[in-house]
């Protein structure tokens, strides 16, 4: 092929790339700056079908990516050049494979002829995510192979993707075109209709498997007395339905931070503290089975009640087939989504209504909590409850801290806005740029809940933060250092102080300024509830910064566990 055609062949595969995922689903492509994906950036930037986000940080766009990926329910298209910038999206690509969330990383990279052989920005591509993304490793672009080819296997990577995908897109210089002169009518020609339509070159089928259990087993099940226990759920699950399956058969709902169900009034939603109280344990420890639905629970007490229970019959159901079980109970596991599964027939139990006291001692609780959290001392566990009682939209939860004292400490709410977290690896990284992502797509108000060291791990990503034109609430929760390790078994304060907790000494409100995000430091209660009520008021992003003592959530985390084991 003559020189002078390379870089518009290019741009023609680049091009039928981008268009091929648009017809896939894919509403947003991602981009970072760099010279050898020009072919991927040149067709995007003139691909209509796909709304662009641009970044400088690699490693905050893939969680940017990830974050829309959750918020739109479709596969979003990373763009990277070649070398480290691939992977720096290894955090976001390994927390995506662990929670099945759709990214299709288009990595440009060099040509075979320059691997191994002291070029620039030349590293091994092809396998870098190793089992964490599906490969899909194409040669440069060459007239010999058909675009039918290109296609075909561009669908058959991504139809019923439900985990990250890498395309590997290998490119010879020259990059740049000049000018589009060349014609390629005969090129394109096999592809047929495609060209003057609007679907996928091969369209397959949806691979959904709803299963559920006979009427007899149904019957069989529900005889004796159960729980039903809610995970990790999106809230595009429905998990109201649980709800109203737990009312029919008369089955507590013991509810994570993570199900969408935490903080509604007809659950048994502070199960973790309430597994600390002697009497709510005994009487938990007379079920006989329980209905699990999803997986990934943060509370140790919830597993581990799970794991010590020797169940009569124990039901999980996952929309897809997979292994979210620590503790490897024996099990019937159902393929279905949540609404499909409610819907069964069931019959009432024949032990409904077994664990009324519970509800009244859940009640108790959320009483205790009122009074020595929101009416005691300032600190992180009451901002959390401020958050909880007050967001709208989203609510994006950061790791370590700050979910815990969320599963802990929710209080009981009429209504509360859409729970988001990134529990599938746990990482404090990316956290900032995950929430800027659903604020991206849903424009709605989002609120980010964080710690200190984790907002300094995404410093980067308040330069996402900084174009988002709906109300964008960061509140940093600044302990100075890593004080989740306050409540961990360390052998000795020295070494807790020196290697783990790393106090740090900063606060956020330059690295606000230097990119140009309101900002507001507060040390009361009263003060954060009036700032937060205007934060969700105002279209932009929002800075709040909490400043609290070290032990001050550790100590009281403690204090309340000894009232609960006591009373």
């Amino acid at each position: 092929m003559p020189i002078e055609k390379t870089a518009e062949l290019n741009l023609l595969w680049g091009s039928l790339i981008l268009e091929e995922l648009a017809r896939l689903g894919v509403q947003h492509v991602c981009m970072a700056p760099g010279s050898r994906s020009t072919p991927l950036t040149l067709a995007a930037a003139k691909q209509s079908k796909l709304k662009q986000h641009l970044h400088f940080d690699e490693r905050g766009l893939g969680f940017l990516a990830l974050g829309l990926a959750k918020a739109s329910r479709a596969p979003v298209a990373i763009i990277t050049t070649s070398g480290t910038a691939v992977a720096n999206l290894y955090p976001a690509v390994v927390e995506a494979w662990l929670t099945q969330v759709p990214l299709i990383i288009l990595s440009g990279d060099r040509p075979p002829e320059l691997l191994d052989c002291g070029a620039n920005q030349a590293i091994v591509q092809p396998a870098i995510f190793a089992n964490y993304a599906t490969q899909l490793n194409l040669p440069t672009p060459d007239l010999a192979i058909a675009p039918e080819a290109l296609l075909t296997s561009l669908d058959a990577a991504v139809s019923n993707q439900t985990q990250p995908v890498h395309i590997n897109c290998m490119y010879r210089e020259p990059l740049y075109p000049s000018a589009i002169s060349s014609d390629f009518s005969d090129y394109l020609r096999s592809l047929g209709n495609w060209q003057h339509n609007t679907t996928p070159y091969n369209q397959y089928a949806k691979g959904d498997i709803n299963n559920a259990p006979s009427q007899d087993a149904l019957a069989r099940f529900v005889h004796g007395k159960g729980v039903i226990v809610v995970g990790t759920l999106a809230p595009e699950e429905n998990p109201q339905e649980i709800i109203e399956l737990a009312q029919k058969l008369g089955w507590p709902v013991l509810t994570d931070a993570q199900s969408q169900l935490r903080q509604h009034g007809a659950a048994i939603n502070n199960i973790d503290q309430l597994l600390l109280k002697p009497k709510a344990k005994a009487l938990l420890q007379e079920a006989q089975k329980v209905l699990f639905f999803g997986g990934r629970l943060l509370s140790k007490r919830l597993i581990s009640y799970l794991a010590e229970q020797k169940w009569k019959a124990y039901w999980q159901v996952l929309p897809n087939q997979r292994r979210l079980d620590p503790s490897h109970s024996a099990k019937q596991v159902w393929l279905s989504d949540v609404s499909h599964f409610a819907s069964q027939p069931w019959p009432r139990s024949s032990e409904a209504n077994w664990a009324t006291e519970l509800i009244e001692q859940n009640e108790r609780l959320a009483t205790l909590f009122e009074r020595q959290i929101d009416q005691g001392e300032f600190g992180e566990a009451q901002v959390i409850r401020a958050i909880a009682y007050q967001a709208k939209g989203q609510l994006f939860i950061g790791n370590s801290l700050p979910v815990r004292l969320y599963d802990m400490f929710a209080p009981i709410t009429p209504a509360s806005a859409n729970i988001y977290t990134n529990r599938g690896a746990s990482g404090i990284d990316g956290l900032l740029a995950s929430a800027c992502g659903l604020a991206a797509h849903n424009a709605e108000a989002t609120t980010l809940v964080i710690g200190d060291i984790s907002q300094l791990h995404d410093l980067n990503s308040l330069a996402i933060a900084a174009r988002v034109k709906s109300p964008m609430v960061i509140v940093i929760l600044n302990n100075d250092g890593g004080n989740i390790f306050n409540l961990l078994p360390v052998p000795d304060e020295k070494l807790r102080s020196d290697y783990y907790r790393l106090s740090h000494g900063l606060e956020f409100g330059y690295a606000a300024a230097m990119f140009g995000i309101t900002y507001n430091r507060i040390e009361d209660i009263v003060s954060f509830n009036e700032i937060y009520r205007d934060a969700l008021a105002f279209d932009g992003p929002s800075v709040i910064e909490v400043c609290v003592a070290q032990d001050q959530a550790s100590k009281q985390i403690g204090q309340i566990a000894h009232w609960i084991k006591q009373s």
